[in-house]
């Protein structure tokens, strides 16, 4: 079965996301709402989740959506929500981190079960490849968030009272 015009849409759509976030987060160690990247980011990011919700096949996939959907819009939400206080920047780094996380899980997924097209390198969702890289993702959630809580609170992002 081959890629619908909306399954297109999707996938090229939110790939620029991709490149994107690796910007950010080797730039500035965070997805950052306000720069030229960071409206990007939410834009194609945006693209992606909402053309999920018509291709999915599994319910896993709406609600991985879902969440990401939830992750973007709070971590770009609270960036302009002044009432926020000392812990938006927190919050905002965290949940653009998840939404990342977000959308590499199921990239990582479709590509390995698509890609090379006759041969692909995962045969399944219990794969032990699929299943290593998916891990190593989110080793790499769990390591970097505390890491950027770290770094956020070396630049002073909560004032201590």
């Amino acid at each position: 079965m081959g890629i619908s015009l909306v399954g297109w849409i999707h996938t090229l759509g939110s790939l620029p996301a991709i490149p994107l976030a690796a910007y950010m987060l080797v730039r500035h160690g965070r997805i950052v709402p306000g720069s030229g990247a960071g409206r990007a980011y939410f834009w194609f990011m945006l693209l992606g989740i909402l053309t999920v919700y018509p291709i999915a096949h599994q319910p896993v996939s709406l609600a991985v959506a879902t969440i990401a959907l939830a992750m973007l819009l709070l971590g770009y939400g609270i960036s302009k929500w002044s009432a926020a206080g000392r812990f938006g920047k927190y919050i905002e780094t965290a949940s653009l981190s998840i939404s990342v996380f977000l959308l590499m899980v199921p990239t990582v997924s479709e590509s390995l079960r698509r890609l090379p097209v006759g041969n692909p390198l995962a045969t399944d969702l219990k794969d032990p490849l699929l299943l290593a890289v998916q891990g190593l993702l989110l080793l790499a959630l769990m390591i970097g968030i505390p890491l950027q809580m770290r770094a956020l609170y070396k630049q002073g992002a909560v004032t201590r009272n």
